[in-house]
Formats: structure tokens, sequence, C-alpha cells
């Protein structure tokens, strides 16, 4: 786990990242810009408990990729999650805060994964846990608001104007982010492959 200061605002940005490609980057740049980040966790997962295990490149390889590919001062690539033993967000994150308790994070999501978000184990433990930045993905700006996530926390949106608030703000809390937009996606880049 990267090294932290009480105080600081950290975006988590968790994904099997397989291969990880200027989409990433793209919603990494707008979290570190609009929400005022001090750092971001580029947490390379072990596996998607979501997703087919078969096309997974190894983790040593995309971790190895996400550094060559996006060195930035301010984003820390990190795969402390295996040691853990699990691939559930809900425990990894209150992992996070146990070890962490007087940092300030932020979880980060591209749209695309709201609409599935109600899939993920515990995932109304989740909103309880950190607040939640959601980048705006192509295809996914008007589905973002019929996802059962926007409905059951519906209350707790903050407006994106004050999204440097964010970090600051206690669980359950979210904004939906908009800005530039990558079609670029992990799926596409490995079927142009051949994997």
């Amino acid at each position: 786990m990267p090294h932290v200061e009480p105080g600081m605002a950290i975006g988590l940005f968790g994904g099997s990242f397989n291969p990880p490609h200027d989409g990433h980057r793209l919603v990494a740049e707008i979290a570190l810009r609009t929400l005022g980040l001090d750092q971001l966790w580029w947490m390379v997962t072990p596996g998607n408990p979501l997703k087919p295990k078969r096309a997974l490149a190894p983790l040593a390889e995309r971790i190895a990729l996400s550094e060559a590919t996006f060195p930035h001062p301010k984003i820390r690539v990190t795969a402390f999650e295996q040691s853990l033993g699990s691939s559930y967000t809900a425990q990894v994150l209150a992992h996070i805060k146990a070890r962490n308790p007087a940092v300030n994070f932020v979880w980060i999501m591209g749209a695309d994964n709201l609409a599935n978000f109600h899939r993920w184990q515990n995932w109304q433990k989740i909103a309880m846990t950190f607040p939640i930045a959601v980048i705006d993905r192509p295809g996914a700006t008007l589905s973002f608001l019929s996802s059962q996530m926007a409905r059951t926390f519906d209350f707790a949106r903050l407006d994106e104007h004050d999204a440097r608030r964010l970090a600051q703000t206690p669980a359950p809390a979210w904004t939906f982010i908009h800005g530039p937009r990558s079609t670029l996606s992990s799926t596409q880049i490995r079927k142009q492959n051949g994997r």
C-alpha cells in the first residue's frame, strides 16, 4: 500500500487494466484534476469476479504495462489487493479504511461500471465506505441516472461543481463528472490483438 499522510485526498482507481489504455489514463487525469487529489492509487486487481479469467493477462504484466504507459508524479501503481486474498472491492476498501483512518479517500469508477454496480458484492457497503466519483464514459452519460446505485443514493449526490469537496465529504456521497471521453476499451484492444 503506498505511503500517505493524514489529511491527504487519495483517489482509488481499481480495475483489471487488461490492458491499460488511454481511456484509463483519461479517467485518472480527470479525477486528479477535478477532485484536487494528492495521489491516485492505480489499483491493478488480481481478477474481477464478474469477468472471465481466461482472457486475463498475468498480474505482473498488467502492472508493468500500467507503470510504463502512464508515468505521473501523483499516480501510484499498486497491486496490494493480491496480498489480501480478496478480489471484492468492499473488503479491499474496508481494509484500506482500517489502515488509514485519517486519510480522505474517494473511490473512482468509470460511468460504464455504474449500470452493473448493484451486481458487485456488498455494493451498498462500498457506497457507505468512501465517497464515489463517477467519471463519464462514452455511451454511459444518460444511463447513469437510471442505474440502481444512482436511484438508491440520489439523496447523496453532490453537484459536479462541488467535486473538490467530495474527498472531505462523509460517505455516502457521490458525483458524476463530465469531461473528455475515450472510446477505447480493454475488451476492444484484446480483440484487435487476437486475445
